[in-house]
């Protein structure tokens, strides 16, 4: 019997949750690649590093071009902000690279290069700009501007800031404050069949939860906010129903 187009679509919705699974946690750093298409959404980008691959054995050549992260990478690094790639800027963004299991480690400061730079930037008073209130209960901060999260009590840090992905453009993650209101450890989208580990659910139906795939690719979620698998199972065990959520900001464009 000849399968319908709703079949068809139906099977290929099952075979890229199944892909999603089997997808890398870790982060890819790289010059742009061509747009990718929304049925790609959920998976990493194909991104191609800055230089040919090194033979084995070797490290890959400093990439040449200036990456979208190049001034926060070189003020953070202490170099001269310039926003220009230069031999000695890749050498010093290299080394940060290594240092946070970037990879592939070229000096090249993309997307991944710029989350970490911003999340150190953030350990030491991660809300010194006083934007997320504090509060003598457990408090979720969801900095959108800063793709940041951390949880707070009483002025103390209980979490420290990881990196979040936040809702796409069309599908903004609402701003305000909230409450933990259901809680899924191993939850699967009943709109867009998609799996959400770890799920804490606090405003219709946005929710934090973990994800398989690089937490810096597409262009943003369905508007939940995404954290590493890992991070967000950190979060989970330390979360309760009824603990407070604070967000606010945008997601940056690009």
């Amino acid at each position: 019997m000849r399968r319908t187009g709703h079949g068809m679509r139906e099977g290929m919705k099952r075979t890229l949750v199944a892909l999603l699974v089997c997808a890398s946690l870790f982060p890819l750093d790289g010059p742009p690649a061509a747009a990718t298409p929304p049925s790609a959404r959920y998976a990493a980008p194909a991104l191609r590093p800055a230089v040919p691959a090194a033979a084995p054995g070797r490290a890959p050549r400093c990439a040449t071009p200036t990456g979208p992260y190049q001034r926060q990478a070189e003020r953070y690094l202490g170099r001269d902000v310039d926003g220009r790639q230069s031999a000695g800027d890749c050498r010093a963004i290299r080394r940060f690279q290594r240092a946070h299991r970037i990879a592939p480690a070229t000096g090249y400061a993309g997307r991944a290069t710029g989350a970490a730079v911003r999340l150190m930037r953030a350990r030491k008073d991660p809300n010194r700009a006083g934007r997320c209130p504090d509060r003598p209960e457990r408090t979720v901060c969801a900095d959108l501007n800063r793709q940041l999260l951390w949880v707070q009590q009483g002025g103390a840090v209980l979490f420290d800031p990881v990196a979040i992905r936040s809702g796409q453009p069309t599908m903004e993650t609402r701003t305000g404050t909230y409450r933990i209101y259901r809680r899924s450890r191993n939850h699967t989208s009943n709109l867009y069949h998609t799996p959400m580990p770890f799920a804490q659910f606090f405003d219709r139906g946005e929710a934090l939860h973990g994800v398989y795939e690089d937490i810096y690719a597409g262009p943003g979620s369905h508007g939940c906010i995404n954290l590493t698998w890992s991070d967000a199972r950190r979060l989970w065990n330390l979360l309760k129903k009824g603990d407070v959520v604070h967000v606010w900001g945008r997601k940056p464009v690009g």
